[in-house]
């Protein structure tokens, strides 16, 4: 911990100036933070809505024009950062795209660890859809590994939307980019519950996602691996596997298996968490990390 704490007062640089052996936010830097937070919620969410149609947001038409507007908004997004950076006078040796998650060290276990510790917690619905699919595994592998299939899927644009464009923009715009500027006024835990909050602002009429335990778990991901492909891939299978069927399960004909493997994914979980978000996998210090006086548990080994 006292080594971690060394590294990372030694990549703050002249914007702002250690004080008793930690970082020292400066003045005003969380009202900017949350303030150039909530902006990038707001833009996010209008380049959904500038398009006025009367079709279903499901028509084909309708998503290539959002797709079109969120793209646009999530590539300036880093600028808000960087904007912010300049602006507060916070200064580090990590550069802009480092703390954005974007970097080549510790990406092998940040793809890897973090989407298996996703799969264990879905074990129950996996053990669920598992029974219920009439494919063999082996016939699951053949498709997986037939072009065909996957031409298919880029194709479909409800897929697209689903599983590559939404987990890519969301999670480049509510953690790569809102994380970095949370983390030093609020400190690396409560920037973990606080970064939902904007999440549920471009999900408003889908009150749930304020309260869903898959932005916190995310966002804790992030800040343990300092990647943003990890919580990319995390996002896109949630998306796939969809909210845990729970009233099915209990009506399944398997309903005892079913539910031990539900019960059985949660404590696997909760016991592979620490151990699967680990710093040192990932290179320390992880450069968002840097950012803070209170290094808690996800930014230490």
């Amino acid at each position: 911990m006292a080594q971690q704490k060394d590294l990372s007062q030694n990549l703050l640089t002249d914007g702002v100036k250690p004080s008793n052996g930690g970082f020292v936010p400066p003045a005003g830097l969380c009202w900017i933070s949350v303030l150039a937070c909530l902006l990038l919620a707001c833009s996010y969410v209008g380049s959904l809505y500038v398009w006025r149609s009367e079709l279903p947001r499901d028509h084909p038409t309708v998503i290539k024009r959002r797709f079109t507007s969120v793209l646009i908004v999530s590539g300036l997004s880093p600028l808000f950062v960087w904007a912010w950076r300049e602006f507060t006078g916070v200064r580090t040796v990590p550069s802009l795209l480092a703390l954005m998650g974007i970097r080549f060290e510790g990406l092998i276990p940040a793809i890897m660890l973090p989407l298996m510790l996703t799969m264990v917690l879905f074990l129950g619905p996996l053990m669920q859809l598992a029974m219920d699919c009439p494919w063999s595994f082996m016939d699951g592998i053949r498709v997986a590994l037939d072009p065909s299939f996957w031409m298919l899927c880029f194709s479909d644009m409800r897929w697209l939307r689903n599983q590559v464009v939404a987990p890519l923009t969301e999670e480049l715009v509510f953690r790569a980019c809102m994380l970095p500027m949370l983390v030093p006024c609020a400190g690396p835990l409560a920037a973990i519950f606080t970064c939902p909050l904007f999440f549920g602002v471009a999900h408003f009429h889908h009150v749930i996602e304020l309260l869903r335990f898959r932005q916190g778990t995310l966002s804790g991901i992030f800040l343990a691996a300092g990647h943003l492909m990890g919580p990319v891939l995390c996002h896109s299978f949630c998306n796939y596997m969809g909210f845990p069927a729970i009233t099915t399960a209990m009506e399944h004909p398997h309903r005892l298996a079913v539910l031990t493997s539900y019960l059985m994914g949660v404590l696997l979980f909760l016991l592979c968490l620490f151990p699967f978000t680990d710093p040192a996998y990932y290179g320390l210090p992880t450069p968002v990390c840097t950012l803070t006086s209170s290094p808690s548990s996800l930014c230490l080994s």
